[in-house]
């Protein structure tokens, strides 16, 4: 459509339209009138909120500015500490931090008296900024320079956070007049063995006088909390009349200062009724102008839409990409009966940051889920990295640690977003359930054992992507065969409902406890159905990803009801066990079975019972193991002595067959109580004949 045909549609140019216009015109002209007699006041009252918007956006400036540093000195405290046992790597921490950010001055290490005794009584290494591309650093503790003294290094002793200095001239490391953030440096046992210090000079805070010239003349001021000029005003003119307006720097807990001349509020009053007449004038040259672009908008409109168009298919273009890249068969691995593996990944936005990836390598289990900071494009961008630089790595890598340095590097080099990663990456070893594994900054997975959950225990090594060179360590643990891995990203715990509340560690836990012998599918069903619940109608807020891996053994979970024993024969046949051994199993395992269901639990209670299946081999051969496990009434079936099959069915007591056909069954039937549960194990060898004794069984049919 062309504008010319749009503005025929409109009837820009009939009778209707000049009305229009002559009322607008007119309805304009009146208010500019009115207008007049207030805009004095006006233009006063929005001066006022010009100057205290401005004094609110500096504020909010030089807090963020604050929040750096204290950021800053809080990440050269950790650094500190990982390199706690080689005194010459802190002059390596403070370059670093000087290289990161540019509006420090300098940047130091100091340790309580005689730590180091090899580096003498005082150790303090500075680095210094000289210009922009010159960095020096030195040892500048001694003496002559008792940093013990210093109102900064005493506060981080005393105030367990970060504390900001009063203005002093530091002759020694800046070589300026500086304020100081410090924070405080911990051993492993939690003793304070140093301060960090972070020191802008009050040189570079002089940038936010022209920023808060919202009037010609205007100027600032900055107190500290006790009352010392850090940025002092120049000296007023005697007999002006000036406007003060204040706010408190939340950071750092300065005040900060506007003084205005009250006589250069009122410049724009002068020009007050020449503004009137040139609007009255222009009046109807307005609303024309209005309302053709107005007319103009409407084609922007529809090419907005159709653009809108266009990015919603190519991000579901996008979507479905970044969904191929991660693993989506499942059960993944048709060939290895001891994995069962499931994830999934629920991005925030149309697509996200966050990944899961697993795959078997010289039968070990390489896995890892990672959490992209930030959402949408950027963060898809890096997954997508990431989830290549796992594969690549991990292809020529066998441990943990190595896998996590030989991607932090190339992350860190070609991270021009500035953006980082959680990690976890666990490489479990197939025949013996040795998990080899590394954290970098994620959330702790949580291992699910027959005796309970636990989270699992992760050094706090750093996210990927900050630092180059960073040396991660790995750690180990041995899973059993049965244990679940379950891993997720801080989308799950942090998921929030309309009323801000989260969804929580605790409420994940008690799901998990609920979900105890389901598959892992069902497992990740469930947790996702309840925080679906949980949340409602209010909007996502973060990836949500969560990965099970269950180093299983073959198992049948059933629940309290006769009806589901067809269900047991179903499973036998799926072992693969020999032919000839498959009946008396079946017969064995339904008769224990039946027993639990009726007498274990009583009255109709809800229950489950768990049949698990092994093999292991001795030096007598190859045995078949079943495991029936359930938390019923305490009851040790192996006591109940042999019935007398000698006697007529008239003669016999009731009761003691069953034990007695799984005895002729099975080669070795052994019972225990542990934590609430009964645990009967039936065994048979291979070796052994694969039939029962037909003559008992003769007997029993009998």
């Amino acid at each position: 459509m062309t504008l010319k045909e749009l503005f025929e549609k409109l009837h820009f140019k009939s009778y209707s339209g000049l009305w229009i216009l002559i009322v607008a015109a007119a309805a304009l002209e009146s208010i500019a009138c009115i207008q007049y007699f207030y805009s004095r006041a006006a233009i006063k009252e929005e001066a006022v909120y010009h100057a205290k918007a401005e004094l609110r956006a500096a504020e909010l400036e030089i807090n963020v500015a604050a929040t750096e540093m204290e950021a800053a000195a809080k990440m050269l405290s950790k650094m500190a500490e990982h390199s706690l046992d080689n005194p010459d790597q802190m002059y390596a921490c403070t370059q670093l931090l000087l290289n990161t950010l540019e509006n420090v001055e300098g940047a130091g290490i100091a340790f309580v008296p005689d730590y180091y005794a090899q580096k003498g009584r005082w150790y303090e290494v500075y680095s210094k900024r000289h210009g922009k591309d010159s960095i020096t650093t030195s040892q500048i503790g001694g003496a002559d320079h008792d940093y013990t003294q210093s109102e900064w290094f005493n506060n981080g002793l005393t105030i367990p956070k970060t504390v900001w200095s009063n203005p002093y001239t530091d002759n020694e490391g800046a070589h300026a007049i500086v304020v100081t953030c410090s924070y405080p440096v911990h051993n492993k046992e939690g003793e304070i063995v140093g301060v960090v210090c972070v020191d802008v000079s009050l040189q570079r805070l002089q940038y936010i006088s022209d920023y808060l010239q919202v009037f010609p003349e205007s100027y600032y001021s900055i107190r500290s909390a006790t009352g010392l000029d850090i940025v002092t005003p120049p000296d007023t003119i005697p007999g002006r009349k000036y406007m003060v307006f204040e706010e408190e720097i939340d950071a750092t807990g300065w005040q900060l200062s506007i003084i205005i001349p009250e006589e250069i509020l009122y410049v724009e009053l002068r020009r007050v009724g020449l503004l009137v007449t040139i609007l009255m004038i222009l009046g109807m040259a307005l609303v024309v102008f209005i309302m053709y672009h107005t007319t103009k908008s409407f084609l922007k409109l529809f090419e907005v839409n159709n653009q809108k168009e266009r990015m919603a298919n190519e991000l579901q273009i996008a979507r479905t990409i970044q969904s191929a890249m991660l693993p989506k068969v499942f059960p993944p691995f048709a060939d290895r009966p001891d994995l069962n593996i499931y994830g999934m990944v629920h991005p925030a936005k149309e697509i996200g940051g966050d990944l899961y990836d697993f795959y078997v390598r010289q039968d070990k289990l390489f896995f890892c889920v990672g959490d992209v900071s930030g959402k949408g494009v950027p963060a898809s961008l890096v997954m997508a990295m990431i989830r290549s630089l796992f594969r690549s790595v991990s292809a020529h890598e066998l441990k943990a640690e190595r896998i996590m340095q030989l991607m932090n590097d190339p992350l860190t080099e070609q991270n021009e977003q500035d953006m980082f990663v959680t990690f976890f990456v666990g490489v479990l070893d197939l025949e013996t359930g040795e998990l080899n594994y590394c954290n970098g900054g994620h959330n702790a997975p949580i291992l699910m054992q027959r005796n309970g959950m636990k989270e699992l225990d992760v050094l706090p090594n750093l996210p990927i992507g900050i630092v180059s060179g960073f040396k991660y360590t790995g750690q180990n643990t041995r899973i059993q065969r049965g244990d679940t891995l379950f891993l997720f990203t801080d989308g799950l715990t942090e998921a929030e409902n309309a009323a801000h509340d989260q969804f929580g560690e605790q409420r994940m836990l008690q799901t998990l406890a609920e979900t105890e012998g389901l598959q892992p599918r069902e497992m990740i069903e469930t947790m996702q159905a309840r925080v679906a619940s949980f949340v409602g109608n209010a909007p996502q807020s973060d990836d949500l990803t969560m990965l099970a891996v269950r180093f299983q053994v073959s198992a049948i979970v059933m629940r309290n009801d006769i009806q589901q024993i067809p269900t047991l024969a179903e499973w036998v046949d799926g072992l693969g066990i020999p032919d000839s051994l498959n009946m008396p199993i079946n017969l064995a395992l339904e008769e224990i079975v039946s027993n639990v269901m009726l007498y274990a639990y009583p009255d109709r209670t809800d229950g489950k019972v768990f049949v698990e299946y092994n093999e292991t081999e001795d030096e007598k051969g190859k045995r078949l193991i079943f495991t029936v496990s359930d938390t019923g009434i305490a009851f040790d079936p192996t006591k109940k002595a042999d019935a007398d099959i000698t006697l007529s069915a008239e003669e016999r007591e009731i009761g003691g067959l069953g034990i007695h056909l799984v005895r002729r069954l099975m080669d070795e039937i052994r019972y225990e109580r542990v934590d609430g549960k009964n645990i009967l194990i039936l065994i048979k060898r291979l070796t052994d004949s694969t039939q029962p004794k037909n003559q008992d069984n003769q007997e029993l049919t009998n």
